[in-house]
């Protein structure tokens, strides 16, 4: 499977040539996205990482891509407001994102942050088309790249300021350059091998399950390897798979500045909920324990502690969530199926069908027995996160799981390197049919972030069966405005509005809803129903166990703009207007100017509408306690354990917190921490 020097040159450029395709294909169909939920955030983070050297914001995630995109909007204008104290994390996301929205111009920014991820991006699969070629061969490099090109989900992820593609791409070659490494012990794989991991643990914090696997793997191929061939030789071969770690964590530290805190200037608590509590949040002992140890023998920066806490918390212990899983409602933790469910739909049918040929083809050993090692790695790789997100939340959907693609990649790979291998015909026209049917169903799909394959009657119909962020993350937000200032403005009409939008103080960028707390909408909300024009995302019209907007999923909408519906009549909007007040609450209590009086009076209102969210009246008894009402505290916590399922992590806490409020001095009791927050 080596490949000849003569054919490197030529090999390079095909796979260039596929790699800019796949550029110049994602910026057409994403053309008209607006920013992903999550993107201001990191931009503005990283902007701020790049120019103070302070890592405080938005520690939740490393900073390999925030630092990239930071570096290159730096080269410009860019106003920044002066840190201030933050109370939590929904704070710190308005404090950096008004920066974006307001003291710069956001489609500007965007445009400048695409350009900066689709180098990024680019260059990541042109490393991870490397480590295939030099492990597998340029049959495998090229066909596992060209999958990669034509995938729908790849093209969606390709110029957004998120962290799911590049811990895919970087997880995935540090596992196939470890493994090559591992079998040649030679300092160059191995160093290669290293900096491919560095740079995983640096895009995302579930790189951890790739430095646990990379390890384990050296490990096994390490035993093995000596049983075979005798002893000699066995610790500098230990020795070895200890350094590609070791030198993984050098490089993570490397892009922390080598630098402990999280500030330059301070060894004080700068986070906006200091590392010790957020550490105390996890509830595992033994998570808790392990990050204990993290922050206490120095083994990360802060930050990157902190942030692993939050991932920990909100990822594997699991967010509250009411999945929608085929058409099915469920509570908590999707259903062990729903992640091979989601790759099932997610990934275009003839991608899938090579797939599942090239993984017949390595279980009955046509393919060659050489890559099976890279494979099986591969394997446990993907089969580590998958174990992880069955016990963790689903509302990423399939962006927390793109570790599978390169590993699907590899397996349709292997059809067409036995095609031309075997030099059969019959194995290369179905690869030609099975690509063909795939370009087809994935490429001329605009907005490919929402797309579904033809399974469950393709991109349209997605949001009927799942409703997670892979159906959408709010990019459809642009198509609001314009919809507004085009169509109901010069009519003199406001609509409803439930999409998140961005807090944008210029009004010709932003849509005027009706809002209950101006004094002129004053009415417009009290009522059990409302007339009029409503905007709402698809997520939102999904059954749920609360806050259920049944009325609108029930009816036609009058157009409708990819998961993005408009829709006009009379509807029940009770639902809305409680998740709504609860929205509003939470800046009241986490906000830089707290209003807890005003709180409780929203979240009030909000139980009123519909007690089953039992998170609003857990952190009305928060409030309760904090100003020291017993009997008011006990009534809110007795309502929300009455309405939280026995499953939930919060109902024995509940249960707990009302015997200790009964029973004890309220000053003594500290406030549960709203599962919602997260």
């Amino acid at each position: 499977m080596e490949v000849k020097r003569g054919k490197s040159v030529i090999f390079l450029l095909l796979l260039i040539a596929i790699i800019a395709g796949a550029i110049v294909r994602s910026g057409i169909s994403t053309s008209l996205d607006g920013f992903t939920f999550d993107e201001a955030y990191h931009i503005g983070a990283g902007v701020s990482y790049v120019k103070t050297g302070d890592y405080r914001l938005n520690p939740e995630h490393p900073p390999l891509v925030k630092l990239w995109v930071g570096a290159y909007l730096a080269l410009f204008e860019y106003q920044s407001t002066p840190y201030r104290k933050l109370a939590d994390k929904t704070d710190e996301r308005a404090f950096v994102e008004n920066d974006v929205f307001n003291n710069n111009d956001h489609l500007v920014i965007q445009s400048r942050a695409r350009t900066a991820m689709f180098a990024l991006s680019g260059l990541l699969m042109l490393g991870f088309g490397l480590a295939v070629w030099r492990v597998f061969g340029d049959i495998f490099a090229v066909g596992s790249v060209a999958f990669l090109a034509i995938d729908p989900t790849v093209a969606a992820h390709m110029p957004v300021v998120m962290t799911d593609l590049p811990v895919a791409l970087t997880s995935a070659t540090a596992m196939i350059l470890a493994v090559g490494a591992f079998r040649s012990w030679s300092v160059v794989d191995l160093t290669l091998a290293a900096l491919a991991l560095g740079l995983a643990l640096a895009s995302k914090h579930s790189a951890v399950i790739a430095f646990i696997a990379v390890m384990l793997v050296g490990v096994v191929i390490l035993t093995v390897y000596h049983f075979r061939n005798g002893k000699a030789g066995i610790v500098r071969h230990f020795a070895s798979v200890v350094a590609i770690g070791f030198g993984a964590l050098i490089l993570l530290w490397a892009f922390y500045g080598f630098r402990y805190y999280e500030s330059p200037s301070s060894t004080e608590d700068q986070f906006n909920r200091s590392l010790a509590e957020k550490i105390d949040d996890v509830k595992s002992p033994v998570y808790r324990t392990g990050l204990e140890a993290m922050a206490n023998w120095y083994l990360a920066p802060r930050s990157y502690t902190w942030g692993l806490a939050d991932t920990v918390r909100a990822g594997v212990e699991g967010r509250i969530g009411t999945p929608l899983v085929f058409g099915k409602l469920y509570y908590g933790s999707a259903p062990w199926f729903y992640f091979p469910g989601i790759v099932a739909v997610k990934v275009p049918i003839g991608l899938l069908l090579l797939s599942l040929v090239g993984l017949v083809l390595v279980i009955v050993g046509i393919a060659p027995k050489e890559i099976r090692p890279p494979l099986i790695g591969l394997v446990l790789l993907s089969a580590i996160f998958i174990f992880f997100l069955i016990r963790g939340s689903s509302y990423g959907g399939i962006r927390h799981l793109m570790v599978v693609y390169p590993l699907l990649a590899l397996l349709a790979a292997a059809v067409l390197e036995y095609a031309t291998r075997r030099r059969s015909y019959f194995a290369g026209g179905f690869a030609a049919v099975c690509i063909i049917f795939a370009m087809i169903s994935a490429i001329p799909v605009m907005r490919p972030w929402e797309y579904f394959n033809e399974s469950i009657g393709g991109t349209a119909n997605g949001h009927r069966y799942f409703d997670d962020e892979g159906v959408d993350l709010y990019q459809r937000s642009e198509e609001a405005v314009r919809y507004y200032h085009d169509v109901l403005k010069p009519k003199g009409e406001r609509p409803y509005l439930f999409y998140l939008m961005p807090e944008i103080n210029d009004p010709e960028k932003t849509v005027d809803w009706i809002s209950r707390s101006k004094e002129k909408d004053k009415g417009k909300w009290d009522g059990p129903t409302a007339t009029g024009t409503f905007i709402i995302g698809a997520n939102e019209i999904a059954p749920s166990h609360w806050w259920d907007k049944a009325s609108f999923r029930e009816a036609e909408p009058k157009t409708r703009f990819g998961n993005l519906f408009v829709f006009e009549g009379t509807f029940d909007i009770r639902p809305l207007l409680a998740q709504a007040l609860q929205y509003r609450a939470t800046f009241l209590v986490y906000g830089p100017e707290p209003d807890l009086e005003k709180a409780i009076e929203l979240l009030t209102e909000s139980v009123r509408l519909d007690p089953r969210a039992f998170f609003v009246s857990l952190e009305l008894g928060n409030l309760y306690l904090k100003t020291g009402k017993r009997d008011e505290a006990l009534a809110a916590y007795r309502t929300a354990y009455a309405n939280t399922p026995e499953a939930d992590p919060a109902y024995k806490e509940l249960a707990n917190q009302i015997e200790r409020v009964q029973n004890e001095a309220l000053e003594n009791i500290s406030p549960l921490r709203n599962p919602s927050l997260e």
